[in-house]
């Protein structure tokens, strides 16, 4: 008994946080007193047109050499600052202002995704797939499906953070542990890992083109294919799936804490309410329901796509992966499965008694959407602004240029290059728009020093998707704070980046080595 009378005071202190954790508390602490995201574009729109104007007046610009992608002919363009508030500065951002709003894809992307997702979600089809996969997964493997899947997730372009993050969040509360994990973790795989895949994707076909123009500059027989960087991008998948898990369970999960539903949310409307039991019987009709719908729109794009000639392939060259109708408008096909699928499960499952109850489903998704798009205005504006002053490209050549200038070899050249993406990124998260800039540079100047492209291509990978997770500027970014905002109302940006600052540096880290081994090694990088 004096054992445990000496023992109790000791195991009832806290564990003395260690430096990192103090400062991503402070990280989020500092974050989260930050004005509303709204006022931070604004106050970021208002910086945006001085500086563009300053750097007007000092005549600011470059020449660089780019890829026309019409013609995919080399062509020398000069690119200069651009006032916003000259005459044509200021009618742009007034006459444009509509145009820059309803031109932000981000928007009808998230809009007609949660037409889908909310009917699966509101007729219980998300929680009821979620319970099979904690059924058949072991309770520790639970974190690396999630991240294997999100990393996965990148050949449906955007359709990760729109479905899996919030899916990921509801898995890990339903079997008791933190949502904010859960979201961390598929936020991590779908954002920081997005340029790697161990399927081909659209983007491939993208990025394969840029090169290939980029390689015709000093090589006009020599090419990549499609799989230029497939035994790199697999590899990837495999050590940053398992990379994003063990952090997900040794660090960021521990860090906070176990969840206890904050009041104003279980008090919340419609949050915290007894849900309707499903009988076991009528949720194991509703999902049979469910997969026979889903194979009835399977059969239908099948035939819309897979014969010959089929619509939805590209008139042109017939393709089917790559620049095609079908995977240029995917979100339309999986908001379409999630639709058909969450109706026919509701049905079976008796949650809902017909077209009256999908129409609801719907609204009640659209509604929820109001604070988000709300904020995407101030978003759109900021970035058609940005574009408009030409101060991004402006900023990526002079980099460039000092990084050429620097005489570095082909190993550390690549690994600044890495980091140069990497920071550029911040601002410019596109992965496309950095290529069509960098590519005509540092291919040529890259395989003079003996690189191969496909080296070059992989470091750009490297370079281009972790910082995706932190920066406010991926149109996404507001849409994870709202998830996590249903689970901790005092959420804010802050809470995501000093959630996802250690995936980014870790992540980063590990895939850098993976490069610089695999280049020491002379490993291939694709077939």
């Amino acid at each position: 008994m004096a054992g445990h009378a000496n023992a109790h005071p000791i195991a009832a202190h806290k564990p003395t946080k260690t430096g990192m954790e103090k400062l991503l508390d402070t990280v989020e602490r500092v974050g989260n007193k930050v004005p509303h995201p709204a006022v931070i574009f604004i106050l970021l729109i208002a910086f945006i047109i001085v500086l563009s104007h300053l750097f007007y007046l000092m005549g600011a610009g470059v020449t660089y050499e780019s890829i026309n992608p019409d013609t995919h002919q080399p062509e020398e363009i000069t690119t200069k600052v651009e006032s916003l508030l000259t005459g044509a500065g200021i009618r742009f951002m007034y006459a444009d202002l509509i145009k820059n709003f309803m031109s932000f894809t981000a928007i009808g992307v998230i809009i007609v995704a949660m037409l889908g997702v909310g009917v699966a979600e509101t007729a219980g089809l998300v929680k009821a797939l979620i319970n099979k996969l904690v059924e058949v997964a072991p309770a520790k493997a639970l974190t690396y499906i999630l991240v294997f899947i999100g990393v996965l997730s990148s050949i449906a372009s955007d359709a990760g953070y729109l479905v899996l993050i919030p899916l990921g969040a509801a898995a890990f509360l339903s079997v008791g542990r933190n949502p904010l994990a859960g979201l961390a973790c598929s936020f991590a795989a779908v954002a920081s890992v997005f340029s790697a895949n161990i399927l081909i994707k659209p983007l491939d076909g993208i990025l394969q083109g840029i090169t290939n123009d980029a390689i015709h500059l000093m090589n006009p027989n020599q090419s990549v294919t499609l799989t230029a960087n497939f035994w790199f991008s697999s590899a990837s998948v495999i050590v940053l799936t398992l990379v994003a898990g063990f952090m997900t369970n040794k660090w960021i999960e521990p860090r906070l804490g176990p969840y206890k539903p904050p009041k104003e949310i279980v008090d919340e409307e419609g949050a915290g309410a007894p849900e309707v039991a499903v009988a076991p019987a009528d949720q194991s009709r509703g999902l049979k329901y469910a997969t026979w719908a889903s194979l009835a729109i399977l059969v239908l794009f099948g035939l819309l796509a897979v014969p010959s000639g089929a619509p939805l392939r590209n008139p042109e060259t017939g393709a089917l992966i790559g620049d095609s109708p079908f995977m240029n408008g995917l979100i339309v096909f999986i908001a379409l499965i999630f639709l058909v699928a969450g109706a026919a499960y509701g049905i079976g499952a008796r949650t809902m008694k017909g077209s009256a109850d999908v129409i609801k489903a719907m609204e009640k998704s659209t509604i929820g959407l109001g604070a988000l798009i709300f904020l995407l205005f101030f978003i759109s504006q900021f970035i058609a602004l940005f574009t408009y002053s030409n101060m991004a490209t402006v900023a990526a050549v002079k980099v460039g240029d000092v990084l050429e200038s620097m005489g570095l070899g082909a190993l550390p050249l690549l690994i600044g290059f890495v980091l140069v993406v990497t920071l550029l990124n911040l601002l410019i998260t596109g992965i496309i728009p950095k290529w069509a800039i960098f590519a005509p540079v540092f291919v040529p100047l890259m395989m003079r020093l003996g690189l191969h492209p496909e080296a070059v291509l992989a470091a750009y990978r490297v370079g281009d998707s972790p910082t995706n997770a932190i920066t406010p500027m991926m149109a996404y970014f507001p849409l994870i704070v709202s998830f996590a905002w249903k689970y901790q109302k005092s959420a804010g940006v802050g809470t995501i980046v000093a959630m996802m600052l250690p995936y980014v540096v870790v992540i980063q880290v590990i895939w850098m080595i993976l490069l610089v081994v695999w280049q020491i090694l002379g490993l291939p990088w694709g077939f």
